[in-house]
């Protein structure tokens, strides 16, 4: 008899992980997913679509841990809950559900970057390698016994949404080599130590306002961070709103010439970011009101403020 699991999914890692568990023969009883929230741009796939087009029953509750839906799943007695970037934590009593245990994918190599978008954390602390841990859920987030990981490489000009594909294709791979041994029973199970980790928050949209006093390379990251699909980094100029999209470290010498204050600058029809360390940054990509914005037209706008 195939292992009998409910899921609890979203985004991209969501739709990947629930395909890789039907493609192993696990009986996916239910699935449950977030309502998309409409004002967030959907880039990435969503995990309802995917369990429609497999045959696979799904629900979308406001709480999870709801006294009903909690009935619900334990009726299905699931020998396994796995949780695919699902958004909630999921109780006591519904991780009580499950059989032979709870277990969470996660974005990073734990224990470092616990917590809320570990991806997008990690590109922003300037990090050459994250991955993906499979652990146990314990009531404490990211914190249950690691089972499994995976590392990617993070390169020194890779966003944020590169490093998340790599995430994404790596959750593929780990599930497939770890599946067969958990559903024996006899899949490795390791100590998270905490104590040599990290835990990180959400992140909120004015959070990728620059701050020009820092680095050069520090805001370098921040671009990345947060590129598109994500909400951009940005800054104002002449009272608007100016997204920088992607940037680069090769300055030629004709702008490094000159130094010059924090800030935005431009220079031959380039624009340019000085950062507070005297380090400068190549402006590759920007918009304002959805629409290009180069050293044209910071030279306009700030030649009307002046």
């Amino acid at each position: 008899m195939p292992a009998r699991a409910v899921v609890f999914a979203y985004h991209n890692v969501g739709a990947t992980a629930l395909r890789t568990l039907v493609a192993h023969g696990v009986d996916v009883a239910l699935v449950v997913t977030h309502d998309d929230n409409p004002a967030e741009t959907l880039w990435f796939e969503r995990v309802a679509d995917v369990a429609t087009a497999l045959g696979v029953p799904w629900i979308t509750p406001a709480d999870p841990n709801a006294p009903d839906v909690v009935a619900r799943i334990a009726a299905l007695a699931p020998d396994f809950l796995f949780s695919f970037y699902y958004r909630q934590m999921l109780g006591p009593a519904l991780l009580a559900t499950a059989r032979r245990g709870a277990l969470n994918l996660h974005g990073s190599l734990l224990p470092r970057y616990r917590g809320r978008v570990p991806v997008n954390w990690a590109v922003l602390h300037g990090e050459t390698e994250t991955g993906v841990t499979l652990h146990y859920m314990d009531v404490k987030p990211d914190a249950g016994d690691i089972v499994a990981q995976r590392a990617v490489p993070i390169g020194p000009d890779d966003t944020a949404k590169i490093v998340f594909d790599r995430v994404t294709a790596a959750s593929a791979t780990l599930l497939d080599d770890v599946l067969p041994a958990l559903v024996a029973g006899t899949a490795p199970r390791r100590r998270n130590d905490l104590a040599q980790g990290s835990y990180f928050g959400g992140r909120k949209p004015e959070d990728g306002r620059i701050d020009f006093t820092q680095p050069a390379a520090a805001i370098h990251n921040l671009v990345r961070a947060v590129a598109p699909p994500y909400p951009g980094a940005f800054t104002d100029v002449a009272e608007r709103r100016v997204r920088i999209l992607a940037t680069a470290r090769d300055v030629p010498a004709e702008a490094r010439a000159t130094a010059h204050a924090p800030g935005l600058f431009g220079v031959g029809g380039t624009l340019y970011i000085a950062g507070g360390d005297g380090g400068m940054l190549r402006v590759l990509a920007a918009d304002c009101d959805g629409l290009p914005f180069d050293a044209a037209a910071w030279a306009a706008a700030t030649t009307r403020r002046g």
